[in-house]
């Protein structure tokens, strides 16, 4: 049996926010562990704590107490600009509104962590001409985002997420914003990349279109995990997702 490597770790992960004179514990105590190539969707109600959680593994925000290991790299404890390096290298970034830099062509935006990371130019054109390829856009390498799809915009941001090869793709609320068919087609473009290139993929999502493709789903309530189900405990109709016949 292959041994299955740990690349995402959370110890006792708790998060409290001061509002006024309130205190409001968005984290209640997450303990967890993510292996290496697994598709994993962090499911839950709004207000749950999973956008909160999935902040905390991406090395968005802090926690109040507890610690998240990338690598058994207590991110937590890393300096500004080391936790800047790891976020550079190890994990590539897809929102659900694209944040994509509208003065920027397609190709320069999905360059321009590559010249962060300091990859010559030359290179990093090259490899961003193969990134839009990769996702079906390599005749849109010049376009801006004002003259593309929220599809086509969603597929760049997926290819800037891999501009470094990161270990770790977090994706929030990936297909938030697009119709049923085209966020059909970016979950089995995610699923693409786990299955050819390891990447391990992370999702905070309420589609449930995600839980066919997810190795585990972790279901967060009022700040603590509720439960985690492996794809083969949970019970999905076959030929319909979200009451819609294939």
């Amino acid at each position: 049996m292959v041994e299955r490597r740990e690349i995402v770790r959370t110890q006792d992960v708790r998060k409290m926010y001061i509002m006024g004179s309130e205190q409001v514990h968005a984290l209640r105590g997450i303990n967890l562990i993510i292996y290496s190539g697994e598709y994993i969707s962090i499911m839950g109600p709004s207000g749950s704590g999973k956008s909160t959680l999935f902040n905390m593994v991406g090395g968005l925000d802090k926690p109040t107490a507890g610690e998240v290991y990338i690598d058994d790299v207590d991110i937590a404890q890393l300096e500004p600009y080391e936790l800047a390096w790891l976020r550079c290298r190890k994990i590539g970034y897809i929102f659900q509104t694209f944040n994509l830099i509208p003065v920027m062509t397609a190709l320069e935006n999905i360059t321009l962590p590559m010249v962060f990371a300091g990859v010559d130019a030359d290179s990093a054109r090259d490899k961003g001409a193969e990134l839009l390829k990769l996702v079906g856009l390599g005749d849109r390498l010049h376009h801006r985002p004002p003259q593309m799809s929220g599809g086509q915009q969603q597929r760049v941001a997926i290819a800037r997420a891999l501009a470094n090869d990161p270990a770790i793709i977090l994706a929030d609320e990936p297909t938030g914003n697009l119709d049923l068919r085209t966020g059909r087609e970016i979950i089995s473009l995610l699923m693409q990349l786990k299955q050819e290139r390891g990447v391990t993929i992370i999702t905070a999502t309420h589609d449930m279109k995600m839980l066919d493709v997810s190795d585990r789903v972790i279901w967060i309530t009022d700040g603590t995990v509720s439960r985690i189900q492996h794809r083969e405990e949970i019970d999905i109709k076959v030929g319909t997702i979200d009451g819609h016949e294939e």
